[in-house]
């Protein structure tokens, strides 16, 4: 049995599985889970807590991410496996960051986490995810949008520059993940009610 997958799975996990957006908040005073959209992303904390806790919030879960993709190649080196352990480490970052352990298994949609991670696995590939982010969310105002776009650009954008298989089956299965977690987002976008960015300015 290949015990390092189990154990990039497992470390990625629980990088993923820290609740900065919720201790971001609670130093706040906020109890993250009671307010807003009552996630623990770093949207909501944004709009619940303020702009410099949101961005602080964004800033730690893409390094979880990124933590979780640079961790394999510290433990392993760079032996032959070590592109499918960083990715495993990668997907389970997200896994933990969206059903964290340490929040009876409460968690964001994992957005900034796999942008994290990402962006040190293929950066060229981020980058046009992220632009795609910025054109999308200046355009309509729908962070939700904004980042399925996102998710959807990413693994096309791995395809046509000829990345590897598990690399583009891993960038699908995480955008399909993250398009799953957006779904009440999805829900409300069709019946008009989803709430635009600048709706929420005082």
């Amino acid at each position: 049995m290949n015990y390092s997958v189990l154990i990039a799975a497992a470390l990625g996990y629980l990088l993923g599985a820290l609740p900065f957006g919720w201790l971001v908040a609670r130093a706040n005073g906020v109890n993250i889970f009671e307010v807003g959209s009552k996630s623990p992303g770093a949207t909501n904390v944004k709009r619940s807590v303020g702009k410099h806790a949101g961005n602080l919030v964004f800033l730690l879960d893409a390094l979880k991410g990124a933590a979780a993709a640079y961790l394999p190649i510290i433990l392993w080196s760079n032996g032959s496996d070590v592109l499918n352990l960083r990715l495993m480490a990668i997907v389970f970052a997200i896994l933990g960051h969206s059903f964290s352990c340490f929040t009876r298994f409460k968690g964001g949609k994992g957005v900034a986490t796999g942008a994290g991670g990402f962006f040190v696995l293929m950066p060229l590939m981020a980058a046009l995810a992220l632009l795609s982010w910025v054109i999308l969310f200046y355009t309509t105002r729908y962070v939700s949008v904004a980042s399925i776009g996102a998710a959807i650009v990413l693994p096309l954008a791995a395809y046509f520059s000829h990345r590897q298989t598990a690399l583009i089956l891993m960038c699908v299965a995480s955008a399909l993940f993250i398009i799953v977690r957006h779904r009440a987002n999805i829900v409300r976008l069709v019946n008009g009610t989803e709430n635009r960015w600048d709706a929420k300015k005082k």
